[in-house]
């Protein structure tokens, strides 16, 4: 079992190169430096490594997007092919998921916000209408034990009759 350490300084210099690796994927850089593949995606998740992973201070985070740009950035990746396609998104500082829900949301039709007094009107209706069902279907089953009755006191009195 290979047991190498790496000085910090050498793991920040790895996950820089691999943060602007463009087209390339971590597997190859990683064979490229010699180092292991699971290693380097360790240190792409560190924690300890996030002040390399921030954007430039001129760069917005993915959710301050406005919804124009959001779009732009939809027609802009639409034809690309999936390495170009994270290319692109490495290079502005987006991952391909959130794409994916920005498509996802210009997608899905527009719902009218209800209101909660709606809402509540609209409960309370049901309410209603739950128990006026309750009391018909008591009633109906009364109704039919009554006329099941009827019958067996009919058939009972032809009975004797005879």
């Amino acid at each position: 079992m290979n047991l190498t350490r790496y000085s910090p300084a050498f793991k920040e210099e790895v996950v820089r190169k691999m943060l602007t690796r463009g087209d390339r994927t971590i597997a190859d850089m990683a064979a490229e430096l010699n180092v292991p593949y699971h290693s380097v995606q360790n240190w792409l998740r560190n924690p300890k490594m996030a002040h390399l992973n921030r954007p430039a201070s001129g760069e917005k985070r993915a959710q301050e997007w406005s919804a124009e740009q959001r779009l732009q950035a939809l027609l802009d990746t639409n034809n690309l092919s999936a390495e170009q396609l994270n290319a692109w998104c490495r290079e502005r500082g987006i991952f391909t998921h959130q794409l994916q829900a920005w498509r996802a949301e210009f997608c899905m039709p527009a719902k009218p916000a209800a209101d909660a007094t709606e809402v509540r009107k609209l409960k309370g209706e049901l309410a209603t209408l739950q128990r006026e069902l309750n009391r018909k279907e008591k009633a109906l089953s009364e109704a039919a034990a009554l006329l099941v009755l009827q019958k067996k006191y009919q058939a009972l009195w032809e009975d004797e009759d005879k």
